[in-house]
C-alpha cells in the first residue's frame, strides 16, 4: 500500500493525499458492493492471507473495510474516499512504522485535513467542506485515536508472548453414577429425596 500527492513534490506543503493502493476507478466499483464483498475484495487489494488466524492481519482488515464503509455510508465521492483512505493509512503508518505518539499523530492528521478543505490553485472549492470534515474528524476520533493505545499494543507487542504467558490446569470432577445439585444449592439429602 503507498500514498500518493496530486502534486509532484512529497512533501509539499498543502498538497492532498490520496490512497495509492487502488485508482479512482476502482474506489468507485468498490463502493457499489455490498459489505461481504468489499471485504472480500478489500482483503485481496492488502494482500492479507492469514486474516482469519492473525490477528493482527483482522485488526487491519477490520480498521480498513470500516473505514472504507464509513466513507461510503457518508456519500463521499471516490475522491473523498481516497482521500480518507490514505487519511487512515498515514495515521496508522505513523503508529506502525514511525511510532509516532497520539499528539504527533493528530498534528499529522490536522495538516492533512488542511490541505483537504483549503481551496487550491486549480480548484474552487476544496475536496471537503465543513461538515464533511467534522464528520471524517468524529470518525477518526472514534475508530483511531479513542483506541489508540491498543493499534501500539497491536504493532509492538509480539502475539507469541501473550500466547505463551496464560497457561491454566483445570481439574474436572466426573463420577458418572453421582448426581449434582442444582445451581441454587440444594443440598445433595432433599435433591435424592425429591427424585425418588
Amino acid at each position: 500500500m503507498e500514498l500518493m500527492e496530486n502534486e509532484n513534490t512529497e512533501e509539499e506543503e498543502g498538497a492532498i493525499i490520496q490512497w495509492g493502493a487502488l485508482p479512482c476507478q476502482q474506489i468507485e466499483e468498490l463502493l457499489e458492493k455490498q459489505v461481504n464483498d468489499l471485504q472480500s475484495e478489500m482483503k485481496d487489494i492488502l494482500g492479507f492471507k492469514n486474516h482469519k488466524t492473525c490477528m493482527k492481519e483482522a485488526a487491519l482488515l477490520d480498521y480498513y473495510v470500516c473505514g472504507f464503509w464509513w466513507a461510503k455510508e457518508a456519500s463521499f465521492s471516490p475522491t473523498q474516499t481516497s482521500f480518507t483512505m490514505a487519511v487512515l493509512h498515514l495515521l496508522l503508518d505513523n503508529v506502525r512504522e514511525k511510532q509516532m505518539p497520539l499528539m504527533e499523530n493528530l498534528m499529522e492528521f490536522s495538516k492533512a485535513l488542511i490541505a483537504a478543505c483549503s481551496k487550491s490553485e486549480g480548484n474552487t472549492t476544496p475536496l471537503l467542506n465543513n461538515e464533511e470534515a467534522s464528520a471524517l474528524i468524529g470518525y477518526v476520533k472514534n475508530s483511531l485515536f479513542q483506541k489508540y493505545r491498543l493499534y501500539e499494543l497491536l504493532f509492538t507487542t509480539s502475539r507469541d508472548e501473550l500466547q505463551t504467558g496464560m497457561e491454566r490446569n483445570i481439574e474436572v470432577f466426573s463420577c458418572q453414577n453421582a448426581l449434582t445439585p442444582l445451581e441454587e444449592g440444594i443440598s445433595t439429602h432433599l435433591l435424592f429425596k425429591e427424585t425418588s
